[in-house]
């Protein structure tokens, strides 16, 4: 091994070390009486690389093993003093012996595994408020939620066969590939409800719509609209959380469609990323023209309820294979109207199948960014409609305009690039 290559194995995991042990010395106000702080963490990552050194080079893994067993020995002492002053905790203990390992990571040239972990690990020690705050707010359903869909995932998901169910247009899905879009849409949703959690169930309108977005977007517009007959003097507010909510939408279904097939993206960006402008636009407008307001509580469902994910799995099954057969019999007019149909009920089911029937080439990139356009439009119109009929008439004058606008510009701009 070259001097320059083993100075940089030595040189990565310094730099791990001295990132954990600011951290765990700025988390403690700097207090000198920690066990490890900004000059232990390093030294114990580069122990952990020259353990691993040393085993190499005496071609046995117990080297690596005995410094482990010495270093854990040292720390019961500074655990037991912790245990005298009422830490009852290991967390810097633990997070010592994973920068050990990562340490010996590093010098097996293991850097992109050993910078991850030293990245993920900094994260939970920095965010350990934010983490607690979570939890504080988390209810039995949530949990139980999220362990249905964990074994769903975990367990179901890799048994689930991937060939075709039968002939034309079925052969379009898989159970794979239609639970997989599924756990895919789930995810991206709950990471909107997990922010609601962590930042409580009040918050400002315009951050109500911007979570809104990733959650519901449709949720959002129809308690916004109920409540702006309660409120009458909020309508401007309220109207900018909602036109928030769809300008996340609209950037939603981008970040959607480029996972899947980012080709894609450059035919449908310019149309999404216009009207969203506009919704944006418009929600900076409102909110020099007047305050926020309170904050808003808006009940949304955890998204990893079992009931919802398989309805949204049968929908997204039908959608394909609508879309497959409506291609199949009518060619482009067939796309054009189950995109508007599809669109009409839900987003993110068509925006998967237009995104997948892309990838295979089953339509071209055109064809499936102006059905996409077309379906986006309709769901726009669907929440236009929902305000139109439960929101109050202050609610329905502020936010017409920009309904209208948002639905031209889109509808322009997808003609103009197409």
């Amino acid at each position: 091994m070259e001097g320059l290559d083993l100075l940089t194995r030595f040189g990565v995991a310094l730099t791990i070390g001295l990132l954990a042990g600011m951290q765990r010395e700025f988390s403690q106000g700097g207090n000198r009486r920690l066990f490890a702080g900004v000059r232990t963490f390093p030294l114990l990552a580069l122990t952990g690389t020259t353990g691993a050194m040393l085993a190499e080079q005496a071609g046995s893994p117990l080297v690596l093993v005995c410094v482990l067993a010495v270093l854990a020995a040292l720390m019961v002492p500074a655990y037991r003093a912790g245990l005298k002053q009422g830490n009852v905790g290991i967390t810097t203990e633990v997070a010592a012996l994973l920068t050990v390992l990562t340490g010996a990571l590093c010098y097996y040239a293991q850097y992109q595994v050993a910078a991850a972990l030293a990245v993920v690990s900094t994260a939970l020690l920095t965010l350990k408020l934010e983490m607690h705050g979570f939890v504080e707010h988390l209810v039995r359903g949530d949990l139980l939620a999220v362990l249905k869909f964990a074994l769903i995932t975990a367990v179901i998901l890799p048994l689930l066969p991937r060939s075709g169910l039968s002939t034309p247009p079925l052969d379009v899905i898989t159970p794979f590939g239609v639970w997989l879009m599924v756990v895919f849409v789930s995810g991206i949703s709950f990471l909107g409800y997990v922010l609601i959690k962590v930042l409580g169930p009040r918050q400002g309108l315009l951050l109500s719509g911007l979570l809104g977005g990733l959650v519901s977007s449709t949720a959002l517009t129809a308690s916004m609209a109920q409540r702006s007959r309660e409120e009458t003097g909020l309508a401007v507010p309220m109207a900018m959380a909602i036109a928030t909510s769809w300008t996340t939408m609209f950037l939603r279904v981008l970040v959607v469609v480029g996972i899947l097939h980012w080709p894609l993206v450059g035919r449908l960006w310019a149309p999404l990323a216009a009207s969203a402008a506009v919704g944006l636009g418009y929600a900076l407008l409102a909110l020099r023209r007047r305050a926020p307001g309170p904050g808003s509580e808006v009940t949304y469902d955890n998204p990893f309820q079992l009931r919802p994910a398989l309805t949204f799995g049968l929908l997204y099954a039908l959608v394909r294979v609508g879309a497959a057969a409506a291609q199949m019999w009518l060619g482009t007019t067939g796309v054009y109207l189950s995109s508007a149909a599809a669109g009409l009920v839900e987003l993110n089911a068509i925006s998967l199948s237009l995104a997948r029937m892309a990838a295979t080439g089953s339509v071209g990139l055109s064809l499936a960014a102006r059905g996409l356009v077309l379906a986006t439009i309709a769901n726009t119109l669907v929440k236009g409609g929902i305000v139109g009929m439960r929101g109050a008439p202050e609610l329905r004058r502020a936010l017409l305009p920009v309904l209208a606008l948002m639905v031209a510009t889109a509808g322009a701009v997808g003609l103009l690039v197409s």
